[in-house]
């Protein structure tokens, strides 16, 4: 296949839609699938097979807090759009903003089948102009999210969650329920404590340092566990709000380490942990979490009605109901005073994950329902709606 992801935001591998598609265009061209790649940004513009647009001007204010949060906005622009999906076979379409959406219109017209991914909730969105708990501007982005999603001819789902979340709104799709995967470098092996963590409880979450994954929940649990003098805690991630949770966590009797780790150091981490927090409000799929258990390690996660995650809990002891950084304190403590049984749900989990999210696996379905969805395809005329 000649196959193009559209990708409106790309950047650094530090967010999960990122980190989504550079899998997917990793092993589609692994595959010898030829793969060209439209996104903004400016440093893969001497890349082979990329196609790279201008980003919009939003003038200095906006602009700074936009590379804060490590987003570049794609500006549309016909001639590359064209040039990028010319003889392909299908478009893809990462995330339903404006690049992603005007690629799809002109795919069609060039009677080039489209898929996308659901990605990005609302909040997503919503949250970065602090409007994520507004009932009216979240369905307004969805309505807006809606202008791909109700012409591309397949949609990527992650989440069964995400799925249900859209067909609710907007009735039946021709969907694919397709984890993203977990590198297979993510499995229970033999990991060395550094001595400074010697007689301390090591409690990881990992994920962008940003409001709606809610570390200041976890923050206050710990302020409030019986065993606070003894937790380390390792925020793995990066992101805007760094600085305020540092702030935050300051008053805490052993100081959090705040910092990015590279994969092999990351599986080191999880496979030497005592346990793994997952406190987001808002989680379309919860990769990192599913990282922690696929190395055994067991979680606690937000049972947020927004949080797709805490469907990979076992049972309640390994939810906490958010936002309540009490009964996350209580869990805490529980798995922390019960060795024997968290010992026995660690050998749970590593069956729970074993081949069910691995990424190989996941990406061979990805290219199953490109192929699928050309399939369909053939033959038939799109009509503008």
């Amino acid at each position: 296949m000649k196959i193009t992801i559209v990708c409106d935001v790309l950047g650094e591998e530090n967010n999960g839609t990122t980190i989504a598609a550079m899998n997917l265009i990793r092993s589609l061209k692994s595959k010898g699938h030829e793969v060209n790649v439209l996104c903004p940004d400016a440093d893969k513009k001497e890349l082979p097979g990329y196609f790279v647009v201008p980003t919009y001007n939003l003038g200095s204010f906006l602009n700074a807090y936009v590379e804060k949060n490590g987003v570049r906005l794609a500006k549309k622009d016909d001639a590359l759009i064209l040039k990028s999906i010319e003889g392909a076979d299908i478009v893809h379409v990462m995330i339903p903003f404006s690049l992603g959406r005007r690629a799809a219109i002109l795919a069609h017209e060039a009677g080039i089948p489209v898929s996308s991914g659901f990605h990005a909730m609302a909040e997503n969105f919503t949250s970065h102009v602090f409007l994520k708990d507004s009932a009216l501007f979240n369905r307004l982005t969805y309505g807006y999210y809606s202008g791909l999603y109700r012409h591309v001819d397949a949609i990527h789902y992650p989440t069964q969650f995400l799925r249900d979340l859209y067909e609710r709104m907007y009735g039946p799709t021709n969907g694919y329920v397709i984890s993203n995967g977990v590198n297979a470098i993510f499995h229970p092996r033999p990991a060395r404590r550094p001595a400074a963590y010697e007689g301390k409880f090591v409690i990881v979450s990992t994920g962008r340092y940003s409001r709606e994954k809610s570390q200041t929940t976890l923050i206050d649990a710990v302020s409030r566990s019986k065993y606070a003098e003894r937790i380390q805690l390792i925020f793995a991630g990066s992101g805007p709000l760094r600085e305020k949770l540092e702030k935050r966590a300051a008053a805490l009797p052993i100081r959090p380490v705040f910092s990015f780790f590279p994969h092999e150091e990351m599986v080191s981490i999880l496979n030497y942990a005592d346990l793994y927090i997952h406190p987001a409000e808002i989680e379309a799929e919860g990769i990192a979490c599913l990282e922690a258990i696929s190395c055994g390690l067991v979680p606690i996660i937000s049972d947020s009605p927004r949080c797709a995650t805490k469907a990979y809990a076992i049972d309640e002891k390994n939810t906490f109901h958010y936002p309540s950084a009490d009964d996350l304190a209580a869990k805490i403590d529980w798995w922390l005073e019960h060795p024997e049984q968290k010992a026995a749900r660690s050998r749970e989990y590593v069956e729970y994950a074993r081949g069910k999210f691995d990424q190989n696996i996941c990406m061979d379905k990805m290219e199953a329902m490109l192929l699928d969805t050309i399939r369909q395809t053939e033959g038939k005329a799109w009509t503008k709606k």
